[in-house]
């Protein structure tokens, strides 16, 4: 899988005396979705006193998202997205290493393949700089880019199927792109992948901040 082809979060902390009941004590709780695209709660805090910054951490099974309290609902919907895939970049870059790969790999394989590819090994490698991820269908073996590795999990997941797939069908035809259908995040994980290689091309790439754009 090109590169070419379709963020670990500041850590953040609990709400200070700023982003409790001071200023807009607006608190909004949504359907959101966890790391892998789990389904969780995302509860959404403006203050009137938070200006600039936007944070987010976990508190239990639920999801804390500080907003200023100026922005728009378009504006919080975007960045608790944001948010969302950078806390589920940092949780996976601290979690798989190769096994959980594999057995990552052969999860995604029943679920979504009916269990029919198999490969016979998943890995990690550092040597592929054009390529999110490859396969050997007659060795049965699944590389993916350490390049992946800090990427949500959702993301991830989409490039092993990618290569899962390519072990049932080797080429990119209609037959290929209907064994991927099942999973429901095959188009955004492609937008993120085609995001992270615009943003590679840009002369100038800012730093993974927290702060939205000025009013």
């Amino acid at each position: 899988m090109s590169a070419d082809s379709p963020h670990r979060p500041t850590s953040a902390p609990p709400p200070g005396r700023g982003d409790s009941a001071a200023g807009t004590p607006a608190v909004g709780t949504s359907g959101g979705r966890a790391s892998g695209g789990r389904a969780a709660d995302v509860e959404v805090r403006r203050s009137s006193r938070r200006r600039r910054t936007v944070s987010a951490y976990r508190e239990g099974d639920r999801t804390i998202v500080l907003i200023p309290a100026r922005m728009s609902e378009a504006e919080e919907r975007r960045w608790v997205d944001v948010m969302l895939d950078k806390l589920a970049a940092q949780e996976s870059k601290r979690l798989l290493g190769d096994s959980e790969l594999a057995g990552r790999a052969e999860r995604l394989a029943a679920q979504y393949l009916e269990g029919r590819a198999r490969p016979a090994s998943v890995r990690w490698v550092t040597n592929q700089n054009t390529r999110w991820g490859s396969c050997t269908p007659a060795e049965g073996s699944i590389r993916l880019s350490h390049r992946l590795q800090g990427m949500p999990e959702y993301v991830i997941d989409y490039v092993l199927l990618h290569e899962l797939a390519h072990l049932l069908v080797p080429g990119h035809g209609p037959r290929f792109w209907r064994l991927l259908e099942a999973y429901p995040r095959t188009e955004r994980a492609r937008g993120y992948l085609e995001g992270v290689v615009a943003a590679a091309r840009l002369p100038h790439v800012p730093g993974p901040g927290t702060e939205p754009p000025s009013a």
